[in-house]
């Protein structure tokens, strides 16, 4: 196994239904011993150690009445570090709204060959007893709240109707109103991250990227800067690139141009489009998955950073795990 990467050349290009993880499952849970029933206790609040004597009832058929996040680790996996202890945060924010169920590769080696596990972290949600859905990789928080928001997980206090937000500024007033805030409260780093973020939807990058570089470490890591840098990252690629017209026409006489492609893709991620962005990411998912270091998965992951359309996320975040596991 690798850690932070898909290593497979196969994976299953559907996710398993609650029949078939049964299937799985039964050869394992036959060699257990039946006299002895000893479930991991954790200090966490709504976390567990899953194993192979407790895999069925404390997270398929707990599934039933509570989604449960299973999350595949090994403890030599430097991602992991970053993602479990932001996981064990959320089941206790989410207040039992899920539970999570960590699951240690290498002493639960059978679990992991029944998941096709080929590279930690994974993530799967398990829901009324079928895997749902899933992610490889580890995530910032914001990323990981998303997942559950998409799929009806909420946090336990939040599940009541609230009143609809105002319609947001276009990035131009956005930038107006916080400069004014700035110049009224000039020590406040979260305003300059607001405003990078409203400069960089604006084309200034310039500025954008002295603000994000003058953050400090408390914000280095915001979910907000985290989608500022990879939004800069995409506004640096199309340095000296061709316009929207020239790519579009490099891709129509030859598909298989992913270098156009994927330029392509950015044009339109900056330009508003972000369904024709994905589009075009996930075509070069499916032509070469591999294809410059796996420029098609990494572009896919920082578009669903950068993109606030949690739906849009959700639907093409699906399409890239029927690719990818």
């Amino acid at each position: 196994m690798t850690a932070g990467s898909m290593a497979a050349d196969r994976a299953p290009a559907r996710l398993a239904t609650a029949s078939l993880v049964s299937a799985r499952f039964a050869t394992i849970t036959s060699h257990c011993c039946r006299n002895h029933f000893w479930k991991p206790m954790s200090d966490k609040p709504h976390v567990f150690d899953a194993t192979t004597d407790t895999f069925e009832t404390e997270v398929l058929q707990k599934s039933l009445t509570t989604p449960v996040l299973v999350d595949f680790w090994a403890t030599w996996c430097g991602p992991c570090k970053s993602l479990t202890p932001i996981l064990e945060k959320l089941a206790a924010d989410y207040n039992g709204a899920f539970e999570l169920a960590k699951v240690d590769v290498d002493k639960e080696q059978q679990i992991a060959a029944a998941f096709q596990i080929r590279s930690v972290p994974t993530v799967f949600l398990v829901k009324g007893g079928e895997l749902v859905d899933g992610f490889p990789g580890a995530m910032p928080e914001g990323q990981v709240r998303e997942f559950l928001t998409q799929h009806g997980v909420l946090p336990a206090e939040a599940q009541v109707v609230e009143d609809l937000p105002p319609a947001p500024l276009e990035p131009q007033d956005q930038v107006a109103a916080l400069r004014e805030a700035i110049a009224a409260e000039p020590d406040k780093d979260e305003l300059k991250l607001d405003l990078a973020l409203a400069l960089l939807k604006t084309g200034d990058t310039t500025e954008a990227e002295q603000l994000i570089d003058a953050l400090p470490a408390n914000l280095a890591t915001d979910d907000r800067a985290v989608r500022a840098k990879a939004r800069l990252g995409f506004a640096n690629v199309l340095k000296d690139a061709p316009d929207a017209d020239t790519l579009q026409a490099a891709v129509a006489a030859n598909g298989a141009d992913l270098r156009a492609r994927h330029l392509l893709g950015v044009r339109h991620l900056l330009d508003g489009n972000d369904e024709a962005a994905l589009e075009q990411f996930l075509d070069m998912l499916r032509q070469d998955r591999g294809f410059d270091d796996n420029l098609p998965r990494r572009s896919l992951i920082d578009a669903f950073r950068v993109i606030e359309d949690e739906d849009l996320v959700g639907r093409y975040r699906r399409k890239m795990s029927s690719l990818v596991f």
